[in-house]
């Protein structure tokens, strides 16, 4: 099938190259971590921005007018995959179970995890647990191929393929419990393989049924698997290496036997350690750059690995969008680009370090984007 080739995907492919662009490429909405948290947020930035009535419906995951606006790159497809099984269950208005099992209960923003299946579970409670099957996925694979389809034969977007399935290690950690999980990395690390084994072989079955539908329409696909806390990995290195790497390694390996995708990464924290780990199995993009993290600054990962990997995001979401300086906000982007200086050799793409939440004004978005944009020349009046 022939490619629709445009200038967004050439510059795409030149960034991934790490060799010099018209322009840094720019993301809004093109992951599930770069895009906003709310659709009232959406809203109110389209409202912001002058734009009135109804959203357009050709590009549901986002506001088409926000996107053209700033000429963003990117444009996402799929989902994370719904399943129903025997665990689902609405409790109430505010709390429900999920397909694997895991309770959540509103907390005012999220829907936050306050009871998880495999708590305390030994290890015959792990053989029998029982993952969704592929005759329970609910009906959205045609759906996801339809709109891949189009995106690609008659947009000139870089098309993102969201990814499918959970993370081996934040899935277990919801399974298990985050307290209960590192004990078992330390005391019983036999039953934590058996549980990553499991997992394993569940995400490649979803895998497979997604990416024969979507595969073929798309140039990036993400995955997600926070690895880090603000101030260092959830465990060593080494440790990481022996339990999470390998697992990983086989999902991308096998998720590249149904796309030519370049394989796009989001874990959050203090990940430097393992950068050169996620390059060596197939990760192509890395996000994000968490500047407040311990040792995540960018001037430290683009002289360290900016030749090895491309980097997504790093405009910090913790604290200066928030506080919303104009001042602040601008010298952040001036400073973001002029560290990875993407003109000169590729290897970065401009977002937010992670979703834009409440706390983030439509007027400190439009700073933001106005500011890389009118950088790029690119800023739509």
């Amino acid at each position: 099938m022939a490619e629709n080739n445009s200038i967004y995907r050439e510059r795409f492919n030149l960034t991934l190259q790490h060799k010099p662009v018209d322009r840094c490429p720019i993301d809004l909405g093109g992951t599930p971590q770069s895009t906003m948290d709310s659709w009232d947020s959406v809203k109110l930035l389209a409202e912001y921005l002058g734009f009135n009535g109804v959203m357009p419906d050709d590009y549901d995951k986002f506001d088409r007018r926000i996107l053209e606006h700033w000429d963003i790159d990117f444009r996402r497809v799929g989902v994370l995959i719904p399943f129903k099984t025997k665990y689902n269950q609405e409790v109430s208005d505010t709390e429900s179970i999920d397909e694997y099992g895991i309770r959540r209960a509103f907390t005012g923003l999220y829907y936050d995890i306050v009871a998880s299946p495999l708590q305390n579970a030994t290890r015959d409670d792990i053989i029998a647990y029982e993952f969704p099957t592929l005759d329970q996925m609910l009906p959205v694979l045609d759906d996801c191929e339809a709109r891949a389809k189009k995106l690609y034969e008659e947009s000139p977007y870089v098309i993102v393929g969201e990814h499918p399935v959970l993370g081996v290690l934040e899935l277990a950690c919801w399974l298990c419990g985050y307290d209960t999980l590192m004990m078992m990395l330390a005391l019983d690390p036999d039953t934590v393989h058996l549980l990553f084994s499991k997992i394993l072989e569940f995400q490649k079955r979803t895998l497979r049924a997604y990416y024969e539908k979507i595969g073929r329409y798309i140039h990036l696909t993400t995955s997600g698997d926070d690895f880090g806390t603000q101030k260092s990995l959830f465990m060593s290195p080494g440790m990481w290496r022996e339990f999470v790497k390998p697992y990983m390694a086989e999902r991308i390996a096998y998720t590249a036997k149904f796309t030519d995708a370049v394989y796009m990464h989001h874990s959050c924290g203090a990940i430097y350690d393992i950068i050169p780990d996620l390059a060596e199995i197939g990760v192509r993009i890395l996000n994000p750059i968490q500047p407040a993290a311990e040792g995540m600054a960018p001037e430290r990962l683009k002289s360290n690995y900016g030749d090895k990997i491309t980097f997504h995001g790093g405009l910090d979401t913790q604290d200066v969008l928030p506080a919303g300086d104009p001042v602040e906000i601008e010298g952040a982007v001036e400073h973001l680009l002029g560290v990875m200086h993407p003109w000169k050799d590729g290897g970065y793409i401009f977002a937010s370090a992670h979703n834009l939440q409440v706390d983030v004004s439509s007027k400190s978005i439009a700073l933001m984007y106005d500011s890389v944009a009118k950088k790029a020349g690119s800023l739509n009046r």
